[in-house]
């Protein structure tokens, strides 16, 4: 695979979003035209400071510390091909090592509330080599989509009012008729 190629199809490896479990995104990827022109470089993800920060992805950390006097953890996803898809979270207070390996979902760190360039917020970067790439493409659509859960009909299974009742009782929102045909009264009931 090339090193801009892809898509969400191909790279919807992420098992979970960095943090909180459906954040607000802030300001979303805009890839710059040229490798060092104008642009954004990943997504900014509300966070507060302190929120747990976790790995979307099982891979092995290959830098945990301060650039720029912001705290940053990069993590090489396995099994994301030559040269591996490279997820970069900051800022970040790092609770892991360069080399530890981390599963998906594994806290990497806390937030940090100051030195990134929005407030209140997780910048959350995808590389393959030197190329950035949207971050989004590793989610998978039921992480993605915000829609309401829809129930679906389940085939085979008949509807309340299909369901065989035994013998002399009523199906389900009938009333009781008596041998004289009315609801509601006994027999001799005049």
């Amino acid at each position: 695979m090339g090193a801009g190629a892809g898509g969400a199809s191909e790279w919807a490896v992420a098992r979970n979003w960095p943090v909180g479990t459906r954040p607000a995104v802030l300001r979303g990827w805009d890839p710059p035209a040229t490798p060092y022109g104008p642009g954004h470089r990943g997504v900014d993800l509300a966070a507060a400071d302190g929120a747990p920060v976790r790995a979307v992805a099982a891979g092995r950390v290959s830098f945990a510390g301060r650039v720029a006097g912001r705290g940053v953890v990069s993590v090489e996803l396995t099994g994301t091909g030559e040269p591996p898809l490279r997820t970069t979270y900051e800022p970040v207070r790092a609770t892991v090592h360069k080399g530890d390996r981390v599963a998906a979902g594994q806290v990497l760190g806390t937030a940090e509330a100051a030195g990134s360039h929005c407030t209140a917020c997780l910048h959350w970067g995808l590389l393959r080599g030197e190329t950035y790439l949207d971050p989004l493409t590793l989610l998978p659509p039921w992480l993605l989509n915000s829609g309401p859960s829809r129930l679906l009909p389940v085939l085979g299974v008949p509807l309340p009012a299909e369901r065989p009742t035994p013998e002399g009782h009523p199906e389900p929102g009938e009333r009781p008729v008596t041998r004289h045909g009315h609801a509601g009264r006994a027999a001799g009931d005049g």
